[in-house]
């Protein structure tokens, strides 16, 4: 007979229950300031800020950090991309994110719900 222990967090990542979990607890995860979106479907998050809110970018994710420390979940912030979408032609000035996430990854094209998608919106092969 195993021995007893508790269970401190949400469903293991990789079972069946992981997503339907997530969509409940993600129910209540709302954007901290007007005109950014948070789009949510299954077990991923997508954390949209237009230019006009680009100095706000880190308050949103310390938002978004303290939304999954009192619901006992976790940022992947290995699996966190960012991409700075850029107007054709256009260099755009690079950017870089503040403290405290200086860790996630700055792309120029990543895959969203199986659609590839790249910094200046053309299509990729």
């Amino acid at each position: 007979m195993s021995a007893f222990a508790s269970i401190s967090a949400s469903v293991v990542q990789g079972s069946a229950l992981g997503p339907a979990s997530y969509v409940v607890t993600a129910a209540n995860l709302w954007p901290g300031h007007t005109g950014n979106i948070i789009i949510k479907y299954a077990d991923d998050t997508y954390l949209v800020v237009p230019a006009v809110n680009d100095d706000i970018c880190d308050e949103e994710l310390k938002h978004i950090q303290a939304w999954a420390d009192d619901n006992n979940l976790r940022m992947n912030v290995a699996k966190s991309k960012e991409i700075i979408f850029k107007p054709r032609g256009a260099r755009g000035k690079s950017m870089q994110l503040p403290p405290p996430f200086p860790n996630i990854q700055s792309v120029s094209k990543l895959t969203a719900l199986g659609v590839v998608i790249n910094d200046r919106l053309t299509s990729v092969m």
